[in-house]
């Protein structure tokens, strides 16, 4: 055990973090849940939030993605020119890299897809994978949000690469212009984060994956939340949803 690095954390916030892994064990939802929305609705701010209340695992295709492509491997190289161009990974790629992740210790709790899935046939076979451990997708939510919303939030991105950490030259800008608040290292806007692909991810969102709405609504499991208000707002909506039996 690393005591020099617990000295450094204030008894506050160890009693806090001890009384959310209580919470947690005392309130398991064991649900599995579906983010829906177009990119930038907020699936990521949200599932965030929604990890730490409910200690569900996150599963986020655009990062298990990011990390293949990172790795440097064939099948990472094959997958950066697809994210590049804006277009739809093959179902059985992503169906393959969900299973893996709802098999981990890590889901036995509950389990929140941000990304995933994106096409009808993608749930389809998603309900398929959870039938055979007597599982289903207990609840949808659908992000509402307009498309230029959309694009004036991801159109200004910037990332800082070695962190990870954003920045949105208007809603959440450096310091200084160009630069990273922590390292002073430069800023970088992805490909997938420009105006062009931003405009056919949102076109390609439109044609195939908007119709997955219908396919939960129709089994009665679809929550739609305005996601073009305050976070505290969309947080609130969101708690109350997870919470219904």
């Amino acid at each position: 055990m690393d005591t020099q690095a617990y000295s450094k954390i204030s008894n506050a916030a160890l009693i806090q973090e001890l009384y959310r892994r209580y919470r947690c064990q005392e309130e398991a939802l064991r649900k599995r849940i579906v983010l829906l929305g177009m990119p930038g609705a907020g699936k990521g701010t949200h599932s965030a939030k929604m990890l730490a209340r409910f200690c569900m695992c996150h599963l986020s295709t655009g990062d298990l993605l990011r990390e293949e492509v990172r790795s440097g491997s064939e099948f990472g190289k094959k997958l950066k020119g697809i994210m590049e161009r804006g277009e739809l990974i093959e179902d059985e790629v992503m169906c393959n890299l969900i299973k893996q992740q709802l098999a981990k210790p890590a889901c036995a709790n509950g389990a929140i897809l941000d990304g995933f899935p994106r096409t009808i046939p993608q749930a389809e076979k998603l309900d398929q994978i959870l039938k055979q451990s007597g599982q289903s997708i207990d609840q949808a939510i659908f992000m509402n949000v307009q498309e230029q919303i959309v694009v004036d939030r991801l159109g200004g991105r910037w990332t800082h690469l070695n962190s990870g950490r954003t920045y949105h030259y208007k809603f959440n800008p450096p310091k200084v212009h160009g630069v990273d608040d922590v390292t002073g290292e430069p800023l970088v806007q992805r490909e997938d984060d420009k105006e062009a692909t931003i405009r056919n991810r949102l076109h390609v969102y439109q044609t195939k994956t908007s119709p997955i709405i219908d396919y939960y609504r129709k089994k009665g499991i679809l929550f739609e939340v305005n996601a073009e208000r305050p976070v505290n707002d969309i947080w609130k909506d969101i708690k109350t949803i997870v919470k219904t039996k």
